[in-house]
């Protein structure tokens, strides 16, 4: 659970938007979002599957540049 501290006379626009970022680097809002709802195995296996190819295609984009 993320813990931010308001400082004196900070505005609570700041303080939130410091808290959203700090969930944000955490993961928190993927992870209740994927757990959410229940995901098939297969639909688990695609999705992975997916992410290895975008990062794959990403790498080789890197090494032509």
């Amino acid at each position: 659970m993320p813990v931010i501290r308001v400082k004196d006379n900070e505005p609570f626009e700041k303080a939130l938007r410091r808290f959203n970022k700090t969930c944000q680097k955490e993961g928190i809002l993927f992870e209740v979002k994927r757990k959410s709802r229940f995901e098939k195995p297969s639909e688990r296996k695609k999705r992975k599957m997916a992410a290895a190819r975008k990062k794959a295609r990403k790498a080789e984009r890197m090494l032509v540049s």
